[in-house]
């Protein structure tokens, strides 16, 4: 079976966290430090702070630009309910809109006509890997006077005219889990053109407090460990290498692959293809991936339930091209790690199953 996704960690990995076990300083310390300098230098030099988990970076990030309750935070329901959930933990509203079926972004329009009163904030997801029409979504925050946060949990590298995402607001959020396109085993990261909003950021990962003993605000545990920032130091000096076989791996299915509608690249933008997403159209999506499963390829539905419908929001929205995406995308392999005869046979069991009908 070739698998949906394949983490990959090699023998410098190993080395890397065996060298922070033999240290015997496992905890938040110089190289969740090194691992912030470095990142940073693919966000234009902007501040990064590293916390435990993409989730933690969205929520700290919100809660240190100044998000909280009263406030309303306009997002996709087209995501995963991180997007969300780091919204309602802050005490703000999240406000779900549409999205447009192309890039699987946002929809610019459905931004604009969402902003009330009491909307503090934007904040985009670049799904899949391709990043949202950041140009005109921060227009319409500067025209209202909002925030402009950015979901870049599968987004690592990608870019907008030549400006990479997480640079384009005050803070962008990147996610190390696993499967993305690099990871630390797990963790997150933030992004921001703030010194007040990074030291923020800082306090609130650390119980409140940026001195030892000296508690500002009521804070919380979201440290990364050494052991997990080593591991992501190791992964981002593969990550440009890692990107382009990705998208060497995009082009070839975009050439070969018939049947499904293939994902486009916008104008200006650099895609990073956390996920090769096409659309079944013509077929029963999930009987499509149960065909492909039986030639051995897998693949995943991502996302099934818009998030405004499941359970913790159950909310009644109309958001017609949502509900056409949730029914139609399917996720194909697409790591670096797939051999040619891998991709070989994913076009050939896509193929064949489109061709025959699911």
């Amino acid at each position: 079976m070739i698998s949906a996704a394949r983490p990959e960690i090699g023998d410098e990995e190993r080395a890397a966290v065996d060298r922070v076990m033999r240290s015997g300083m496992l905890a938040q310390g110089p190289e969740v430090a090194a691992f912030e300098t470095e990142f940073s230098a693919i966000v234009n030099g902007l501040h990064s702070v590293a916390v435990n988990s993409g989730t933690s970076a969205l929520h700290m990030a919100f809660l240190a630009a100044g998000v909280g309750p009263g406030d309303e935070v306009i997002v996709p329901s087209f995501s995963f309910a991180a997007t969300a959930n780091s919204v309602a933990l802050t005490g703000a509203t999240p406000v779900f809109v549409d999205i447009e079926l192309d890039y699987f972004a946002t929809d610019v329009a459905a931004i604009e006509a969402a902003v009330t009163p009491r909307t503090k904030a934007i904040m985009p997801v670049h799904l899949y890997g391709h990043p949202a029409d950041l140009v005109a979504i921060k227009a319409i925050a500067e025209k209202h006077g909002l925030l402009l946060f950015e979901d870049a949990a599968q987004a690592h590298a990608a870019s907008v005219d030549g400006i990479p995402v997480g640079a384009w607001g005050i803070a962008g959020s990147f996610s190390f889990y696993p499967t993305k396109n690099m990871t630390a085993g797990e963790g997150g990261m933030i992004t921001t053109p703030s010194e007040e909003v990074a030291r923020m950021a800082r306090v609130l990962r650390n119980q409140g407090m940026e001195r030892r003993y000296e508690n500002e605000v009521v804070g919380f545990n979201t440290r990364m460990t050494d052991i997990h920032a080593a591991i992501g130091r190791v992964q981002l000096t593969k990550l440009a290498g890692w990107t382009a076989q990705r998208q060497a791996n995009a082009a070839f299915l975009n050439e070969n692959l018939e049947g499904v509608v293939t994902p486009p690249t916008a104008p200006g933008a650099v895609h990073v293809f956390h996920q090769y997403t096409v659309r079944i159209v013509d077929h029963d999506r999930d009987a499509f991936a149960e065909q492909l499963a039986r030639r051995g390829v897998g693949s995943g539905a991502y996302y099934p339930t818009p998030i405004h419908r499941l359970p913790s929001f159950k909310l009644n929205l109309d958001l017609p091209v949502t509900e056409v995406a949730t029914a139609q995308v399917l996720s194909l392999p697409i790591y670096p790690s797939l051999t040619d005869d891998e991709l070989g046979s994913i076009v050939e069991a896509v193929n064949t199953v489109a061709k025959a009908g699911a």
